[in-house]
């Protein structure tokens, strides 16, 4: 039986990867979970109801992956084929206030899993699950490629790129098969509302000003592609059984759109008026960038689809938040 270890299982991408190799292989899932800040075992729970069968494939083993993973945790998850990892600590905001919390938990907790991982006999991939910030903001009419210089412009992205050095030279010295992933922005449903899409819903809802990150002007909203979960697990998926040693791809999704620009979406979907301030973020807290831009021309070179539209993720995933307010606090 093949096994995938995935790091943050409780986590908002991960409990979404979880729930996609159900539906869509017989593995066997091991989810490590800390369950630090926004981890949250309910997301495991709402994934497995309704699906008994699915319950004799996951097991959880709680870690933390600041500290090395023992030969008594090792044992407890035993025998793995692919392992992702998608823990991290992920809020640009947060990570202004505590660069180091980041670095141990980005780097250092990255270092300790890909030393665990040169003990397992039979791994076919890791994959590293980075961010497109490690690429820096980028300028009008540029999507980054693979090959693009690094620049990340706050202790988030940083922490990120160091990771992914670290990934990148297990890969080279110790011939970990090992591959990276940079994905845009992920929407979804059971996000914290730390997450733009879930605030917004909810200050909707309350009739609350909603502040739209934008430049030093304010009145040029910052741009982002966002990414429903579950086509960057697809992605995942399609990759895990077809990335190169070290290779790096970028997990962009099929459409850019401004924050005012969603807002305003979003608002029409909900039923309710948008009142909203454009804030210069930036000046205020450097290390916020207007646009992030990667091309996802190698992915879809190599055959990959999105297989649900920006547009139908959008709705989909407002629907849902809607019908289950309490993921919002309501």
């Amino acid at each position: 039986m093949t096994t995938a270890l995935v790091t943050g299982a409780a986590g908002f991408f991960g409990h979404h990867l979880v729930e996609h190799l159900m539906r869509n292989t017989d593995w066997e899932v091991v989810g490590l979970v800390r369950l630090g800040r926004i981890g949250s075992l309910r997301r495991i729970n709402e994934v497995l109801d309704g699906h008994p069968d699915w319950a004799a494939r996951i097991r959880l083993v709680w870690h933390d992956l600041r500290s090395p993973v023992n030969e008594y945790t090792a044992e407890e998850i035993g025998p793995v084929d692919y392992i992702v990892h998608a823990a991290a600590s992920t809020h640009v905001d947060e990570s202004i206030k505590r660069p180091v919390d980041f670095v141990m938990d980005n780097v250092l907790a990255t270092c300790n899993l890909l030393q665990y991982a040169r003990g397992l006999p039979g791994l076919l991939r890791l994959q590293y699950f980075s961010t497109d910030e490690v690429t820096g903001p980028a300028p009008d009419g540029v999507r980054f490629t693979e090959t693009a210089a690094i620049n990340p412009t706050n202790p988030y992205s940083a922490t990120k790129m160091g990771a992914e050095a670290l990934v990148n030279a297990f890969g080279n010295t110790y011939r970990l098969p090992v591959f990276t992933t940079r994905t845009m922005n992920l929407i979804g449903e059971r996000a914290s509302t730390e997450k733009f899409l879930p605030l917004l819903i909810r200050k909707l809802l309350l009739g609350e000003k909603v502040t739209i990150h934008a430049d030093p002007t304010r009145t040029r909203a910052g741009q982002r592609h966002y990414l429903h979960c579950r086509n960057a697990a697809a992605a995942t998926l399609f990759l895990l059984e077809r990335a190169d040693q070290r290779g790096l791809y970028n997990v962009v999704g099929d459409a850019e759109v401004d924050n005012l620009t969603l807002a305003q979406m979003v608002a029409e979907m909900v039923g309710k008026p948008l009142e909203y301030e454009m804030v210069d973020w930036h000046s205020s807290r450097p290390g916020h960038d207007i646009r992030y831009a990667l091309s996802g021309e190698k992915l879809l070179e190599m055959g990959f689809v999105y297989p649900v539209s920006f547009e139908e993720s959008l709705r989909r995933t407002v629907e849902w938040t809607l019908n289950h307010r309490y993921w919002i606090g309501l």
